[in-house]
């Protein structure tokens, strides 16, 4: 049975980075949204456009991965219940595993290293504002005991 992984946390808490090691280690189809933004859009803008290849053109392709027995790492951020929920429940339809992985780090070490991030950007990444960061920070549900309970398997990372 193939497996879906959702890699949960705000900018700078590791998620690219570990999604790429676990893209090796479980032979796995990784899907970054970051790296396709400004190829297709031209911009970094995370509402709506991000939306639509996250749930629509992401998921179609993660879909048809698990449907082969392809296990796939979504490394969304997925900052909402609602979000999350959608993602693990599709997965689930599919007969796949659904394994969250959170990434919950505190706001001044993810800072520290958005810092560091900015001062030498790669491609298919971006600047951000602490400004921003901030903003973020304010919008993102942290999951809950409750919530965790609903996925096959689940780890919180907080340091």
């Amino acid at each position: 049975m193939a497996g879906m992984v959702l890699i949960v946390g705000l900018p700078g808490a590791g998620k690219t980075s570990l999604a790429r090691r676990l893209e090796e280690e479980r032979k796995a189809l990784r899907l970054t949204p970051d790296e396709w933004m400004d190829a297709l859009f031209h911009t970094n803008e995370f509402e709506r456009r991000r939306w639509v290849l996250e749930s629509e053109l992401f998921w179609g392709v993660a879909a048809r991965a698990l449907e082969l027995e392809v296990n796939v790492i979504l490394d969304y951020g997925c900052w909402s219940r609602e979000e999350r929920d959608l993602f693990r429940t599709r997965a689930q339809d599919l007969g796949a595993s659904a394994e969250i992985i959170v990434l919950d780090l505190p706001f001044d070490v993810l800072w520290e290293r958005i810092e560091r991030r900015n001062a030498d950007l790669q491609a298919g990444t971006f600047a951000i504002s602490r400004e921003e960061l901030t903003e973020w920070s304010a919008r993102y549900e942290r999951p809950t005991a409750d919530e965790l309970a609903h996925w096959d398997l689940q780890a919180v990372v907080t340091d």
